[in-house]
């Protein structure tokens, strides 16, 4: 292994949890962190030892664990402080408080200290109705996504504001992970329905209050949104891998601005470096911003720009291009 440096890894030192880390963007942070030299509790509710999640994917968190273990070197619990980063992939429901106090706890007996907090637990696409009005949509499906995409981000900030307001860390990140921007969010998205586009707004303005509140404090809030992501599932969807994801574009041409969750962990470890990244408090910010402000890229070497591309290419029903847009 080459020796690592604080150069190569800007994180070291750090503690970080990544709420719902067991696939997509959540499992990209968490690599993305521990390669940075952050020590990352990984969290989701897919296990080998559980079997899956009611999302019924096969991804597991313990999957999420090894990349992470691959991408930051050996670590432990205490091993933050070192030279490289891992963490420790756990599985845990954030519906339930009892648990997510009982993962605080462990971080505060363990570290000291939690300097980066990402919400990114939903899951609740799955009950989503496409193009169905509030009195069409399954109420059930429709209140469970409430609670899966709302309630796990309350549960998980209100557990661990008191250790990153009280621990030993300088600064402290909370990035609570939402779909869209904010201008693109102020009109009704009808094709994904309404309570899909409620907990997507609700997760701003969670960012939004929680800035408020943290205003004064060595902790700052703020929102991200990837993307069109190529995740497991999209990747599972028009049948292709990673390698092979512009075999897509035949199907749907706009899939041609679609990025890689890397693209989003990449620009999210960097802003977690960044000493000036109160700036940002209260925004919704793209992988694309986070490209911009710190010449990250994806995985290809380009720097997707989906949110400018959906409102001047694929909303007006344009030809697909990708052209200027990555």
């Amino acid at each position: 292994m080459s020796e690592q440096t604080p150069a190569t890894k800007p994180l070291s030192g750090k503690v970080a949890l990544v709420a719902g880390a067991t696939r997509g963007a959540g499992r990209a942070i968490a690599v993305e962190l521990a390669r940075a030299g952050a020590y990352v509790y990984a969290t989701g509710r897919s296990s080998r030892a559980t079997g899956p999640s009611e999302i019924e994917r096969r991804e597991t968190i313990e999957e999420t664990g090894e990349l992470m273990a691959q991408a930051g070197g050996a670590g432990g619990p205490g091993g933050a402080g070192g030279p490289g980063g891992a963490g420790v992939a756990l599985r845990v429901d954030h519906l339930e408080a009892d648990q997510v106090q009982d993962l605080v706890d462990r971080i505060a007996s363990e570290q000291g200290r939690l300097d980066i907090c990402v919400n990114d637990i939903f899951g609740g696409d799955r009950y989503a109705q496409w193009n169905k009005k509030l009195w069409e949509h399954d109420l059930a499906g429709g209140l469970r996504m409430l609670r899966m995409g709302i309630d796990t981000h309350l549960i998980t900030a209100s557990k661990a504001m008191p250790l990153m307001l009280n621990g030993r860390g300088e600064r402290g990140l909370v990035i609570e992970m939402t779909d869209g921007t904010t201008e693109y969010n102020k009109n009704y998205r009808e094709v994904v329905g309404f309570y899909y586009d409620l907990v997507k707004a609700a997760v701003e303005r969670i960012t939004l209050s929680l800035t408020a509140e943290l205003k004064g404090t060595k902790v700052a809030a703020l929102a991200v949104t990837p993307g069109w992501m190529r995740s497991e599932a999209m990747l599972d969807h028009y049948k292709i891998t990673e390698e092979t994801w512009r075999d897509a574009i035949a199907r749907e041409p706009h899939f041609c601005i679609s990025e890689s969750p890397t693209y989003v962990g990449r620009g999210i470890a960097a802003l977690a470096a960044d000493a000036g990244q109160d700036r940002f408090a209260g925004r919704v910010l793209t992988s694309y911003d986070l490209a911009k402000a710190y010449g990250v890229t994806d995985v290809d070497g380009s720097q997707p720009d989906c949110w400018r591309y959906v409102v001047e290419i694929q909303d007006p029903d344009k030809p697909a291009t990708e052209v200027g847009y990555r």
